[in-house]
């Protein structure tokens, strides 16, 4: 018997769990988190003569574990002070979390979250023997981050804080001077930040883009996927992008052991999309902003029955029944009657009415004619 280590015991993910239900049994995802996919025939009319001639002379062998060249070049644009040496690729975001968390945390080991949040952010530091303490987001502050708050949580076993902005599901964003505040102590305490940033270019107000975590100091960590901003979820690919080169080591060590290297037609796809960036961001900005009308109307028409306070980036919001009803029945209802699905606080083991609430969809409009229906039909019932 080789070592005498127990197994991983890891939560089973909540949310995961409840879209693998729901998520191709109904009509309208008024929940989802992504935007819009794109249509591959759409994406290939995007290519360049060079990822043309890629995508036509593929071979379906092993693509290089840590990402094609010209896709880590092209990743390495995305931010002001890194090369391709600085990115390595993952199968998705999820990948590079679960790596990520279980290089830098182990026993004995403490990191900081933001919360309510993605799970596997906080659960795979817990299942790897790290405390994790849960930077706790209150609708009262408008969801905003308190970087003061968390650097008093923080402790000298701390190794890793975990900030997701464009925030999901509260749409919440750091103003500058607020980040600043947070990687500069981060930086001064020599503390990993893992910036979760896969809504990053969904910001509603560009001049509020944040410095990217990898940008910022040098154990930054900028974690990004094809799947959100860049409505390219069917990819699955993500990736870390930082200057600690030697924690990028660390990682792809440990990435031998998930899935060694990407999809050899995602990545080339990816190219394609990264290289057609501001044609993709450019769709995807459409329609989060055309829907985000859509729901401020919605929200002010049904004033009296759900509330919100307005997200600040990305393409989700988290909303508020204030029906005494609790929301896990009210959502169960609400598809059985209509086939609309939102998705309630309870799946991100938040207590209360809240629920997420997606509009990076083009079915939005239909998807609100569902819900209202639902609430005229429930007044009538008072």
């Amino acid at each position: 018997m080789i070592g005498d280590h127990r197994p991983m015991r890891i939560a089973d993910f909540a949310l995961e769990r409840f879209f693998a239900r729901w998520e191709f049994a109904v009509r309208h995802l008024l929940c989802a988190s992504d935007v819009e996919g794109w249509r591959m025939a759409d994406l290939l009319d995007l290519a360049d003569d060079e990822t043309a001639a890629l995508w036509a002379d593929l071979r379906l062998g092993y693509t290089e574990a840590p990402g094609h060249p010209l896709l880590r070049v092209e990743i390495a644009a995305l931010y002001d002070t890194l090369e391709a040496d600085d990115v390595l690729v993952f199968a998705g975001a999820e990948e590079a979390i679960f790596c990520l968390s279980n290089v830098l945390l182990g026993p004995g080991d403490h990191a900081v979250v933001t919360w309510p949040g993605y799970q596997s952010l906080f659960e795979v530091g817990r299942a790897a023997g790290a405390d994790v303490t849960l930077h706790e987001l209150r609708e009262a502050d408008g969801w905003a981050l308190d970087p003061e708050r968390l650097i008093v949580s923080l402790r000298p076993e701390t190794r890793l804080v975990v900030v997701n902005a464009p925030h999901n599901p509260t749409g919440m964003l750091p103003a500058a001077p607020e980040w600043a505040r947070l990687t500069g102590e981060l930086d001064a305490r020599g503390i990993h930040l893992l910036a979760d940033e896969v809504y990053r270019f969904l910001e509603l107000d560009e001049a509020e883009r944040l410095t990217a975590g990898a940008d910022a100091f040098a154990r930054g960590v900028s974690l990004g996927v094809m799947s959100k901003s860049f409505a390219m979820a069917g990819l699955r690919i993500g990736w870390l992008a930082t200057r600690d080169r030697g924690l990028l080591a660390r990682c792809a060590a440990f990435k031998d052991y998930t899935t060694i290297c990407s999809s050899a037609p995602a990545e080339i796809l990816a190219l394609i999309g990264l290289r057609s960036r501001d044609v993709v961001l450019a769709r995807s900005r459409r329609i989060v902003g055309d829907n985000l009308g859509h729901l401020d109307r919605f929200f002010a028409d049904h004033g009296d029955r759900l509330a919100w306070v307005r997200p600040r980036g990305g393409s989700v919001g988290f909303a508020r029944l204030l029906d005494p009803e609790p929301m896990d029945d009210f959502a169960a209802r609400l598809v059985e009657a209509e086939g609309v699905l939102l998705l309630p606080g309870s799946q991100f083991g938040f207590e209360g009415n809240h629920f997420r609430i997606g509009f990076g969809r083009e079915d939005l409009p239909q998807a609100l004619a569902g819900l209202d229906r639902f609430l005229a039909q429930a007044s009538e019932r008072r």
